[in-house]
């Protein structure tokens, strides 16, 4: 691990294998490549002199901040820059130049020997198209195989990806699905042809850390079973822990260090590789630190009787009604919750346990189907389109998928102003001063407010449909994974603008995420969901280094730290207690 004194590395230490990788034949070899895009009559870059090897059966982990170039550079090996966007420099697979391919070797090339996990599986994937349908397609393009061959490879991926009722689901539309097993079905169709490199941009953004766990394990087999390369793009630092050989940390797009994943670790040389290390929450460090100061800093559930409920959920049923020929689906069943002004309740489990069900319940989005849901004094079992439409100037909501969220033919700047606008008739000069403070508040620079949501990297999106969610000043804000895409560095300013908002407004928080480090940071209490019910609920604290439930046990277990070392020690322990209780 080499850099120049200005931070800065040399070239030939980019790509120098160590002593035990020197034999493994190389399958992609990136030198000096650039990116820009043609943007207000100039050419703006997006990366500039990227250059790193990865070889057969090795994985290479690509960190930074969002915008610092790390996505655009490796879509660029599959020509995928939007129209006004071009690559310099050179990419070759396996000594074949693939930068500037068109037409029929292009698609040779797409899905077969280089395959894809897209960081929004919402806008990934055909949304008129069954999931099943579009694994069967990327077999049959690139494999011969029979429909019925095809669609029998289709399922057992599906089963490999850990799909619930993978018969059921082939015939289910992108939209049916919940965002954890979106991400699974894009996962299942990358791996369908074995590629020779796999580039996996935040492969396990929408997945709860159990499942997190298999998926990691499951693309580790494809490493070690047919010798693939893998680009893991993340910034998530556990799953880089947990998964890289080496890692390549990038910055306003250049390089500026690379080397084994243990010595970046362990002593990583750049001030800015330093200030993400230290970014990254560590798992179990603010509740130790709790206990071993012998306080109790975050008001504990106790302290939600002092404070008006802004959320009362009792015996809460949601269900999703018959169609066609499948049965009513009972998503949510009997939970009971309360939260009250100024506290932060995590709701954490895996995907398809009903917590983002509850979220888009508590805005109206779905009917109750039993039970109670009050929100600000609101009983959304009786609620009206009026009643609606004036508590929903008081209810928030960060939606797991910004791409999705955001209206993609108008400026983000619109979108941020459009809920002011429509509730407090705010326009003109003082429209646009609210717009640029909730910009500032969120870190993104005044003049994104004139770009399209396509024009922004994932992190950025993110941060944009955070500032309309709370432009409103919302009493209670339902934040569901409202960190997923982003990078340490912006998700640590963005959870203490969490923290700060909260002191100076007072509102509650229902915070869905699979992220038990950052609900930890936040959170005073944490309910654990299981197959749609509760089966955990305390102070954090508590559910972190003492959980009850053995569900809650496999959850904590799973969740990957910052660290080589102790994350191979965390995944050995998970390994046994998996072993102990039977479950694979």
């Amino acid at each position: 691990m080499t850099t120049t004194p200005e931070g800065t590395p040399e070239g030939p230490s980019l790509t120098k294998p160590t002593t035990d990788d020197a034999a493994k034949p190389v399958v992609l070899d990136v030198e000096d490549l650039s990116v820009h895009f043609f943007v207000e009559d100039e050419w703006v870059p997006a990366a500039l002199d990227v250059s790193y090897q990865v070889r057969a059966g090795e994985v290479l982990a690509i960190v930074g901040e969002s915008g610092s170039g790390k996505t655009q550079s490796s879509m660029s090996l599959l020509g995928l820059l939007p129209p006004n966007g071009r690559a310099t420099g050179s990419a070759k697979l396996k000594g074949t130049e693939v930068l500037g391919l068109r037409g029929a070797a292009q698609r040779r090339l797409r899905g077969k020997e280089i395959a894809v996990i897209f960081q929004e599986p919402m806008t990934a994937l055909n949304p008129v198209y069954p999931i099943g349908a579009q694994v069967v397609e990327a077999l049959r393009t690139h494999l011969p195989m029979s429909p019925s061959a095809a669609k029998a490879r289709a399922l057992e991926l599906l089963r490999l990806v850990e799909i619930p009722e993978p018969e059921r689901r082939f015939n289910s539309f992108p939209h049916q699905l919940s965002g954890g097993q979106r991400q699974r079905a894009m996962i299942a169709q990358a791996l369908a042809c074995d590629p020779t490199l796999l580039i996996a941009d935040e492969p396990t953004t929408a997945l709860d850390v159990t499942v997190q766990a298999e998926i990691l394990k499951l693309i580790a087999d494809l490493k070690d079973r047919i010798d693939s390369g893998i680009v893991l793009i993340t910034h998530d630092m556990g799953v880089v822990a947990d998964m890289a050989d080496r890692m390549v940390v990038m910055k306003d797009g250049r390089i500026v260090e690379t080397g084994t994943t243990a010595d970046v670790f362990a002593r990583p040389q750049h001030p800015y590789t330093q200030q993400l290390l230290a970014a990254v929450p560590h798992f179990g460090q603010a509740t130790r630190a709790e206990v071993r100061a012998g306080d109790v800093p975050r008001p504990e559930s106790a302290s939600t009787e002092k404070r008006e409920p802004v959320l009362v959920i009792e015996d809460l049923v949601l269900e999703y009604p018959k169609r066609g020929s499948q049965p009513v689906f009972r998503a949510v069943d009997e939970v009971s919750l309360e939260i009250g002004e100024g506290e932060v309740v995590g709701l954490v489990g895996e995907s398809g346990s009903g917590k983002t069900t509850i979220g888009r319940a508590v805005v109206g989005l779905l009917p109750v189907a039993g039970g109670r849901l009050t929100v600000d004094g609101v009983d959304m079992a009786d609620a009206n389109r009026r009643t609606l439409r004036d508590l929903r100037r008081r209810v928030g909501i960060v939606f797991q998928d910004p791409g999705s969220s955001l209206n993609p033919r108008i400026p983000v700047g619109e979108s941020i102003g459009e809920p002011l606008h429509l509730h407090t008739g705010v326009k003109g000069k003082e429209l646009s001063q609210r717009v640029e403070t909730l910009l500032d508040q969120v870190h993104l620079p005044r003049a994104m407010r004139n770009r399209y949501p396509h024009e922004l990297s994932g992190g950025q999106r993110q941060r944009v449909g955070i500032a309309r969610a709370l432009a409103l000043e919302p009493r209670l804000l339902v934040a569901d994974e409202p960190t997923s895409a982003l990078d340490v560095s912006v998700q640590a300013r963005v959870l203490d603008l969490f923290s700060e908002l909260q002191a100076q407004h007072g509102f509650g928080c229902l915070f869905i995420s699979h992220d038990l480090a950052v609900v930890e940071m936040l959170a005073s209490r944490i309910a654990v969901m299981h197959h749609g019910k509760l089966v955990e609920i305390g102070p954090s604290s508590q559910v972190i280094n003492h959980p009850k439930d053995p569900y809650t046990q496999r959850l904590v277990a799973a969740v990957p730290v910052p660290d080589p070392v102790e994350q191979r020690a965390r995944r050995a322990r998970r390994d046994a207690l998996l072993d102990d209780a039977g479950v694979s």
